[in-house]
């Protein structure tokens, strides 16, 4: 059996955290203490981090909080907001579900109503970068949408390219954080944040349950789709809604794509049966 030296761990947010916890469930370091069969002033010397708790105590307190251990080194529970504490309290904590997939770091204003972050064309670099840092989160720019639901986490990019025409270069789209993959539909368009490209907007085909990666594909057929391992996607967020700041070119409207691909498909039949196809 190995044996885990807790000082050979990274920093760790685990006494804020357990006191943040105890807390929020409104006990005593007494109640707590009786509850994990310890001594209260061990309890305080974890809390006040003068201590270092040791296997058998990260996972008495996992049970008690019923929080997985990652989350409780990894995470810092107090920047959290309400929704994503309510989301752990019910259970659906993503290390102890084993998906892997971290807690998003997010802002609130000042109704503690948690904002949509933006992420320009100019910011793109670092957020691939950063987007795990809430320093760095902090820094994008923010606003609100009051018809998008209040429970759930937005973010807004900026596209460039033209492989997702109609929706044009420079538009910004508005997704809704995925935090199951498994949920993900055929088809569905989402913006991705991948180790090698960086951020992306495709259509996406899930195959996450059997060769654990995701084929992606373009509206525009100019585009071939191609494939990505799982293990090199860092976010997933579920396309909701597009915005541009200019009235669309009358040649890239989607009415005339769709018109134009129907003549060249209708071009294409009457020429194979002019041959005999």
């Amino acid at each position: 059996m190995a044996v885990i030296n807790i000082k050979q761990l990274p920093p760790s947010h685990f006494n804020q955290n357990i006191k943040f916890l105890r807390m929020r469930k409104k006990r005593t370091q007494d109640e707590m203490a009786v509850a994990l069969e310890m001594k209260r002033s061990t309890l305080s010397g974890y809390e006040n981090g003068v201590a270092q708790p040791s296997i058998e105590v990260l996972l008495a307190m996992s049970a008690y909080f019923k929080v997985s251990i990652d989350t409780l080194i990894k995470v810092e529970m107090a920047r959290m907001s309400e929704r994503q504490l309510l989301e752990l309290e019910l259970g659906h904590d993503a290390y102890m579900q084993g998906t892997h997939l971290r807690i998003l770091s997010t802002t609130i204003d000042s109704r503690n109503r948690e904002n949509i972050e933006l992420v320009p064309e100019r910011a793109k670099a670092g957020y691939t970068t950063g987007f795990a840092d809430p320093e760095f989160v902090a820094t994008l720019p923010k606003f609100q949408m009051p018809f998008l639901a209040k429970e759930r986490n937005y973010r807004c990019f900026q596209l460039s390219g033209d492989s997702m025409l109609p929706i044009p270069d420079k538009a910004y789209v508005i997704g809704e954080f995925i935090m199951d993959w498994t949920e993900i539909k055929k088809g569905q368009a989402c913006i991705l944040l991948t180790m090698e490209e960086g951020i992306v907007f495709k259509l996406v085909d899930s195959d996450i349950s059997s060769s654990r990666s995701f084929t992606l594909r373009s509206l525009n057929p100019a585009y071939q789709p191609y494939t990505v391992p799982a293990n090199e996607v860092k976010e997933i967020w579920k396309f909701v809604y597009f915005m541009q700041h200019e009235i669309p070119d009358p040649q890239m409207a989607s009415g005339d794509i769709v018109n134009y691909l129907m003549k060249l498909q209708e071009d294409v039949g009457r020429l194979k049966a002019a041959q005999g196809v």
